[in-house]
């Protein structure tokens, strides 16, 4: 049996029908692909793919960033009838090997910089902009595929409570669920506008990607720095007429406290990833979808319209299952729950992945069978508390386990936990999330350190950050003499100690900020993180800083100074010395305009 409609035969449509008609286009390069141009790169890269072996359930790894390549790259490997596997470029080498070496890919597909620091494995290296012969524009026919619904479209790598990540398998049957729902529930024609946002290793990718390709409407990628700023980012959308777009929850209730123009062609906001804070203010040109999914249900398993209501209580809802997919709350003996009753979420339906990778222990535990079918399908145990409300919604509640979400992103505590202990000065440790001053939570480090040893928080950074992405380094490490234990001799992170009431591990080489610029903006970054005392050598994001504090820090330089400074200087100079030597050139210069 044939998927049919599949999204590359759809693309190949519109690639036939409207030729012309845009589909990527990259603002930083100003890169332009028609559907035509799509079509044809892909057919020519699925050929090649075709040729080094690839086929059907074999897996392609696509270490690009945010561009019209990874989109070509992505649609070539479904063309050749295979598997995507998508990573963030800026992985961590050593944790991107790890991965690749547990999914044992046909081909990685690169860009040549990447590529050279990889080191030799059983797999072809394309490197798109060397191998420009690749991906040419000549046309070439598309490789004949006959594959089935339960064939693999694309593998995601999650957080691992192992000590190791896991690759989620997604099948096309369930890729196609999610592109068939969204385009009919937000009424997608070929007139939309969306934008890429997501890294390429975040499922939501997949999300923004399929179904407005699908439907031949077009995709927009803005530069990293605009995805980064609220202001910055919503005066995009507006200038490209943005008509549908996903942000990630942190993101998106910043964009809610901005004013924006009534004649903003945007018309859906949609959220998810993370706890949604923040109703709608009235009077919002556009409306707020608010939406709930693990990666192992498909990116989405439920969606729901939030009201700008100001009377409703509570935090907004996570919506209604999606179509084709159920939802069950369950108790501990797996009985279902009446509405008001709190217990674990359970998905199953057309959005079930097929397990983790190479993990069948792991899989067993978390895709459990389904008890309300007799066909023997599958439920997914989510490892969330939720609750049915009367109108037939679920409301979040929070885990049944040590997983927590970081700007979005799920992260198991326990695979920090084993890379931390590689230290040779770590005895062992525990890692908690706990709310930082701006209220969303960040990463606390307890360490107990090994004998005679003398620990910083520069060395573990860096042996953490050999390993594990920006999101998983924790924003303060403290040394304790024991973790508290349960009686079953388990760590108990529930009577840890509140990171502020302990002093914080510092470098041995600390040095007090020296001029009042530097004190002052020490104080400014020492407020905004929650972490005391900062000297002149801590980086602003090795101390728990990112994007979205960043900003806040620019507003407060504005403040303080009465200096306007971008983003990109804080990503430039992110130490306190470095960027107190911005703030006084900014003054200076203004000094100067002045006279």
């Amino acid at each position: 049996m044939t998927l049919e409609p599949s999204i590359a035969d759809s693309i190949a449509g519109h690639a036939l029908t409207a030729p012309a008609s845009p589909a990527i286009i990259e603002d930083e390069t100003g890169r332009r692909l028609t559907y035509a141009t799509l079509h044809s790169r892909a057919n020519r890269l699925a050929r090649h793919l075709r040729a080094l072996g690839v086929d059907r359930d074999r897996v392609v790894a696509l270490a690009l960033p945010r561009s019209a390549d990874l989109v070509i790259a992505a649609l070539a490997t479904l063309r050749a009838g295979s598997v995507y596997a998508p990573f963030d470029p800026s992985t961590p080498v050593a944790r991107l090997i790890e991965m690749l070496e547990d999914l044992q890919p046909a081909v990685v597909v690169a860009r040549r910089s990447l590529g050279s620091s990889l080191p030799p494995g059983a797999w072809a290296l394309i490197g798109l902009d060397a191998d420009a012969d690749v991906v040419a524009p000549e046309a070439a026919p598309a490789p004949e595929f006959r594959g089935a619904p339960s064939d693999l479209a694309y593998v995601i790598y999650t957080s691992g409570s192992t000590g190791r990540p896991k690759g989620v398998e997604i099948t096309r049957a369930a890729l196609m669920n999610l592109v068939r729902w969204h385009n009919v529930a937000f009424a997608v024609t070929s007139a939309d506008r969306a934008p890429l946002l997501a890294s390429p290793g975040f499922d939501a990718s997949v999300w923004e990607m399929w179904p407005y390709l699908a439907v031949g409407a077009s995709l927009h990628v803005p530069p990293d720095l605009t995805r980064m700023d609220a202001e910055t980012l919503r005066n995009w959308l507006v200038a490209r007429e943005i008509t549908l777009a996903f942000v990630a929850t942190p993101m998106a209730e910043r964009l809610l406290t901005l004013p924006w123009p009534a004649d903003t062609r945007l018309r859906t906001l949609l959220t998810g990833a993370d706890t949604l804070h923040r109703r709608p203010p009235p009077g919002l040109p556009f409306r707020l979808v608010n939406n709930y999914g693990p990666t192992e249900g498909t990116v989405v398993a439920t969606s729901g319209l939030v009201s700008p209501d100001p009377l409703a209580g509570g935090l907004p809802s996570i919506g209604w299952p999606i179509t084709n997919v159920r939802a069950y709350v369950l108790d501990e003996r797996r009985r279902l729950l009446p509405t008001g009753q709190e217990g674990e979420l359970y998905l199953g339906g057309a959005g079930v992945a097929r397990g983790y990778r190479n993990q069948p222990e792991q899989t067993a535990e978390r895709f459990v069978t389904d008890p309300f079918d007799p066909t023997g399908a599958r439920l997914y145990r989510t490892g969330d508390r939720v609750r049915w409300q009367p109108d037939g919604s679920l409301v979040f509640l929070g885990r049944l386990d040590d997983q927590v979400k970081i700007r979005g992103h799920r992260v198991e505590l326990d695979e920090i936990v084993a890379t931390l202990d590689t230290h040779p000065g770590v005895e062992n440790s525990a890692v908690t999330a706990q709310p930082g001053p701006d209220g969303e939570p960040r990463l606390v480090a307890f360490l107990v350190a090994a004998a005679g040893a003398r620990l910083s928080p520069a060395a573990l950074r860096a042996t953490l950050h050999t390993r594990l992405p920006d999101h998983m380094l924790p924003a303060v490490f403290v040394v304790v003499d024991a973790l508290p234990l349960t009686p079953s001799g388990k760590v108990d992170r529930a009577q840890l100690p509140a990171a502020e009431t302990l002093e914080p591990l510092r470098d041995p080489q600390f040095t007090a900020p020296r001029t009042a610029v530097e004190a002052q903006l020490a104080a400014l970054v020492g407020e905004l993180l929650g972490v005391h005392p900062i000297g002149v050598a801590d980086n602003f994001f090795l101390l728990g800083g990112h994007s979205l504090l960043g900003t806040q820090l620019i507003a407060r330089l504005r403040d303080a100074f009465g200096v306007e400074l971008s983003l990109r200087t804080v990503f430039d100079h992110p130490t306190l010395e470095d960027l107190a030597l911005e703030v006084e050139r900014a003054l200076l210069s203004g000094m100067e305009e002045a006279v």
